[in-house]
């Protein structure tokens, strides 16, 4: 975020070492003015006056860990920093790291679930299958973000590859698989960070520009949504001055992706549902 030339100041908060952080950042050679805030007390200095704040925290996933393990340390962690964003900046885009995703957003309704680590990793294997040049690949990921619930629609990828549905199956499965082929190869020292890291930074570049008027900016997100009978789903997002500006549709499926998207409707609707809950009782 330091290099991004949409950014004039850049707040870092953490519970431990943010001003060693942000010291170092600081050197980067960029437009950016950046503070370090430290704990809860310095986290309405962090926040005031944010156009855009994003969430990474809370602990990775590690082996043998599930995403159940994850929200019941995660969940508050979320919960205390939404708090704090909607007394100290309240009309911030929010954009939301912090897994389980499928159960973080629904916490806080009004919030960016950043998928955009899927569509990443599509475009890579897609790249890669089809042999060809990785900049000019798009490929829509939809439905949730974890293990079934990501449903890459190769169907709708550009430029047209003319892969058979076994490839498809392959690349599919190793799409809901991509974060557990992280973890198992960092042998238990931590999950994808770097390719998370990435992905944040574009899709924060994507609300930045929609905050700056840039028009036809569209990126996949989970958010609340009206795609299916489900109330969070992530889409194609058009990003306007105001954050959503329009959730759009899926389009025409395979009779591949059809299937898949029955198939993950439960699970999804399962997490969505730990959220709200947590949310409600809280």
């Amino acid at each position: 975020m330091k290099l991004n030339p949409l950014v004039s100041q850049l707040a870092l908060s953490d519970i431990d070492n943010t001003p060693g952080v942000a010291a170092d950042v600081s050197h980067v050679n960029s437009r950016a003015e950046v503070a370090g805030y430290v704990g809860e007390e310095q986290l309405e200095k962090a926040l005031e006056g944010c156009d855009l704040v994003i969430i990474p925290a809370g602990v990775p996933r590690k082996p043998g860990m599930s995403r159940d393990d994850l929200f019941n340390i995660n969940a508050g962690i979320v919960k205390g920093l939404c708090s704090a964003i909607a007394k100290y900046c309240p009309t911030a885009l929010v954009n939301m790291i912090s897994n389980p995703v499928n159960s973080t957003v629904p916490i806080a309704a009004e919030l960016f679930g950043v998928a955009t680590l899927d569509v990443v990793r599509a475009k890579n294997f897609y790249t890669e299958k089809a042999k060809i040049n990785v900049g000019d690949v798009n490929v829509p990921v939809v439905g949730g973000h974890a293990g079934i619930t990501i449903l890459p629609l190769f169907s709708q990828a550009t430029p047209k590859a003319n892969l058979s549905e076994g490839d498809i199956k392959v690349l599919t499965k190793r799409m809901q698989d991509g974060d557990t082929e992280v973890v198992e190869a960092k042998a238990g020292k931590g999950s994808a960070t770097l390719s998370t890291a990435y992905a944040g930074a574009i899709f924060a570049d994507a609300c930045l520009k929609g905050l700056n008027g840039v028009p036809h900016v569209v990126e996949c997100s989970f958010v609340q949504s009206t795609v299916t009978e489900l109330p969070f789903f992530a889409s194609k997002v058009r990003l306007r001055k105001n954050g959503v500006g329009e959730v759009l549709g899926l389009s025409s499926l395979s009779e591949y992706e059809k299937n898949g998207l029955e198939s993950l409707k439960p699970e999804l609707k399962a997490s969505i549902h730990k959220g709200i809950n947590f949310a409600n009782q809280s």
